[in-house]
């Protein structure tokens, strides 16, 4: 195989898709509301993909993720990913996610002092919103302080953190509301 290839595949939650290389794969892409809407989304990023059988690799990881969708637990210890645009730090950052255990999360700060950059949440943050591996490496699984749950990565399509987490059992707290988001900031009030 030369070049990068891709397949769209179905799930619970509607058509995936993964992107693959000679070495493993490059990333998997949730759902948007419409499948034209992933497979733009796919181009987008990948331009030079194209829509091909996918390999044994890619099959492990399809497999797995639709089982992961269906609330299974899925092994993904066998799939190669192709970590070769991945900077070093977000990595160590994948690893971390993959060791969090299914229903279980960790916040930013968490992951950053686990991996012995204490003052490293924002990167942790950063790295966690490109992640390329979603589900396979279930940066799901790591969150904002406060447990909030927000929108997933440039691949995360519609589905939110808050109901992937739901397929595993765990019950994080719900997306800020504007009113949690103003009141930090507002002015006090004056004493009458």
């Amino acid at each position: 195989m030369v070049g990068r290839g891709y397949a769209i595949f179905d799930t619970a939650i509607g058509r995936c898709g993964i992107i693959w290389s000679s070495t493993g794969v490059v990333a998997v892409q949730l759902p948007e509301a419409r499948e034209i809407d992933t497979r733009r989304r796919i181009f987008a990023v990948h331009p030079e993909a194209r829509e091909q059988q996918p390999p044994l690799n890619a099959e492990l990881a399809i497999e797995g993720i639709v089982g992961l969708l269906q609330g299974n637990d899925p092994d993904f210890s066998d799939v190669s990913l192709d970590a070769g645009g991945v900077p070093g730090f977000n990595r160590r950052v994948y690893e971390y996610a993959c060791t969090i255990p299914r229903g279980e999360t960790r916040t930013y700060h968490e992951i950053a002092k686990a991996l012995g950059a204490s003052g490293a949440a924002h990167s942790v943050a950063q790295a966690v919103a490109k992640n390329p591996y979603l589900l396979i490496v279930p940066c799901h699984r790591a969150l904002e302080a406060g447990n909030y749950t927000d929108r997933l990565s440039p691949y995360g399509g519609v589905i939110s953190k808050r109901r992937l987490l739901a397929l595993e059992g765990a019950h994080p707290v719900a997306s800020k509301t504007l009113f949690e988001v103003l009141l930090p900031v507002a002015p006090p009030r004056p004493s009458t």
